[in-house]
């Protein structure tokens, strides 16, 4: 009996020259399953905005021809230019040689339904921490929205910025540790025309950011534990290492900033942040708080939310 072909005995066509795949590949749905296939025979890791070889070979090819992801699917059979063939072959060969994640090779990710400009300077957006911000923080401001938030930790800013996109009235504070996560964010800023409203400042969590007090808090900062970190697939290895790793336990700078939130926190404020798979960390370091872990509709865990009154409770456990 024939055994199945699998990833393990199926050859890659990448063996073969671009010339020759240009010639044969012509139209994007012909793209769409090559570059499925390759990436399923690649055995690529997807964890920065895809799930699957198939999602991952939408988001390239259309990013590959500047087409948003839901254009109509009546466009899988349009022929492509030369030009546009030879770039998608170009991408698919440096994702699976390199195993730079796709958004840092287009120069693009989304968050929160914005596109945000990225590259190996900052974090690929991910967090779940987008349904907060489209919903407009409402579980915890459901008259009126914040007036002030402060993104610590900020990579490429998308956090602050979508949450400026989606409450006008509100000012946002971007705030890190690294220039060159500052800049990427600056080109966010200007990208989406919010400099009047958006400003970003450098801080070593609240170190820079003295007298200020803010209506929420939300950070997605560095939490990777040092087992993990040392473990991750090759595409994690290509992001900012300060923006990932964060001691035995991933929570060094977590604990800096429970201690100091409160001091920049408005009576009525909140502070919301994302630790990922270390909240069970968390929970050891801190077994006496009740911490508010939220829940996601579209997936996602590791994010806690605590008041000023609770940081105010608990102060004697963070300091």
């Amino acid at each position: 009996m024939t055994q199945p072909l699998n990833a393990e005995t199926s050859p890659s066509s990448l063996s073969l020259p671009d010339t020759a795949l240009v010639s044969e590949l012509i139209t994007l749905r012909d793209y769409l399953r090559w570059v499925s296939s390759e990436f399923y025979l690649a055995g690529l890791y997807y964890g920065h905005g895809t799930e699957s070889a198939w999602d991952e070979a939408v988001a390239l090819c259309l990013g590959a021809l500047h087409l948003p992801w839901n254009v109509d699917p009546g466009v899988q059979d349009a022929r492509l230019l030369p030009m546009e063939r030879e770039r998608i072959v170009a991408l698919t060969r440096e994702r699976i040689t390199t195993r730079r994640p796709l958004p840092y090779l287009l120069g693009e990710a989304f968050f929160a339904g914005y596109p945000f400009n990225v590259d190996e300077r900052v974090l690929i957006p991910r967090s779940p921490m987008a349904e907060l911000i489209e919903d407009g923080f409402a579980a915890w401001f459901p008259e009126e929205p914040p007036e002030r938030v402060l993104d610590l930790c900020t990579g490429s800013g998308c956090i602050g910025i979508a949450t400026a996109l989606y409450l006008p009235t509100c000012e946002v504070t971007l705030a890190d540790i690294s220039q060159e996560a500052l800049a990427v964010a600056r080109q966010n800023i200007t990208r989406h025309d919010v400099g009047e409203r958006v400003r970003a400042v450098e801080a070593d969590v609240f170190s820079g950011l003295e007298g200020q007090r803010f209506d929420v808090i939300i950070s997605n900062p560095p939490y990777v534990d040092k087992r993990d970190l040392a473990t991750m697939p090759a595409e994690f290895r290509h992001e900012p290492a300060l923006a990932l790793g964060a001691g035995s336990d991933g929570l060094d700078i977590v604990r800096r900033i429970l201690r100091e939130a409160r001091g920049h926190l408005t009576d009525e404020g909140w502070l919301i942040v994302e630790v990922g798979n270390s909240d069970r960390h968390v929970e050891a370091a801190f077994p006496e708080v009740a911490f508010m872990w939220l829940e996601f509709e579209r997936g996602g865990q590791g994010v806690f939310a605590l008041s000023a009154a609770e940081l105010d409770a608990h102060a004697a456990s963070f300091a």
